[in-house]
């Protein structure tokens, strides 16, 4: 053995390979995790395509209770209406009201040139189709409730805006204008009403015919009261004075062809005492109303 060569190397023990990890290490690589205790079942495409199938059979969370609810407000709706409709009914016939409103821009538009304008109108009588009359807006002559209406609620705010420009307005007086109007046109219907059932005129006038013909007369009071805040007293006293014999005119010649009988509603002398009270009855009527048009309007203008 040369001495001068190096000393032989020893050889450790044989290192044995590293043993598999008891959990995989995939926070490098972004791999899912295995399934170890805790850990959640990996997706599957026959698990996706079973939700997205239930989802759409049965729709959104609390899609099952919105239709029951809309059906049951639906129903419940549905009885209530036709419940007040129904009880309505006994007091207000709310089918004839219908026939009332059934009116038009044209409709407006004529009737208000015959409640300021009668004298040239020559035919007054009512349409009729199967014995019922027609609609108001397929004939000028028949009654309706729009125009009174719009009529009233035009006079109130007319009377607000004239007292306010002489600083008398205050929400009392006001309501006190409105209250009163309305107090006198029930007291007219009324007395009407009273007068027919006295005089015992068969007509086919009813309650509400009476309300819409009372009504007109507001058409001339508004007229009056633009007037005068436009062209101070006089005007109003001119215009008041015109509308005034325009309804009464208006009046006599609606009323009579509902009040008289055929021959003297045709402008045959009919003599008798039935007759004749028919007749005072129709120019009682007519003359009221320019006497509740200054009455109502008077005061506001001073």
């Amino acid at each position: 053995m040369d001495p001068a060569a190096p000393p032989p190397k020893r050889r450790g023990p044989a290192r044995l390979a590293d043993p598999r990890p008891l959990f995989e290490d995939t926070s490098a690589t972004g791999a899912s995790p295995g399934r170890g205790f805790g850990a959640p079942p990996p997706p599957s495409a026959s698990s996706g395509s079973s939700s997205s199938s239930s989802a759409a059979a049965f729709g959104p969370p609390g899609a099952f209770l919105s239709e029951p609810v809309t059906s049951l407000a639906a129903a419940y709706g549905s009885s209530l209406a036709s419940h007040v409709e129904g009880n309505l009914g006994r007091w207000v016939p709310v089918s004839r009201l219908k026939y009332y409103f059934a009116v038009d821009t044209v409709y407006v538009g004529r009737k208000l040139r015959l409640l300021v304008f009668p004298f040239g109108h020559q035919d007054w009588q009512v349409r009729y189709q199967q014995d019922t009359p027609v609609a108001p807006r397929f004939d000028v002559n028949a009654p309706d409730l729009y125009i009174p209406a719009m009529a009233f609620l035009t006079y109130i705010l007319l009377a607000g805006l004239a007292l306010g420009t002489q600083n008398r307005f205050s929400p009392d007086s006001l309501g006190l204008v409105a209250s009163s109007a309305l107090a006198w046109l029930l007291l007219e219907v009324l007395s009407v009403l009273l007068s027919l059932y006295l005089v015992t005129v068969s007509t086919d006038l009813t309650a509400i015919d009476l309300v819409a013909f009372a009504g007109y007369k507001y058409v001339g009071m508004i007229v009056g009261l633009l007037a005068g805040l436009l062209l101070g007293r006089a005007g109003y006293y001119a215009a008041l004075s015109w509308c005034c014999l325009s309804i009464f005119i208006f009046m006599i010649r609606t009323l009579r062809l509902k009040l008289l009988s055929e021959a003297a509603a045709e402008g045959v002398l009919v003599r008798g005492a039935k007759n004749q009270l028919r007749m005072y009855l129709t120019m009682a009527i007519a003359a009221a109303q320019p006497l509740f048009m200054y009455w109502l309007t008077f005061h506001l203008l001073r």
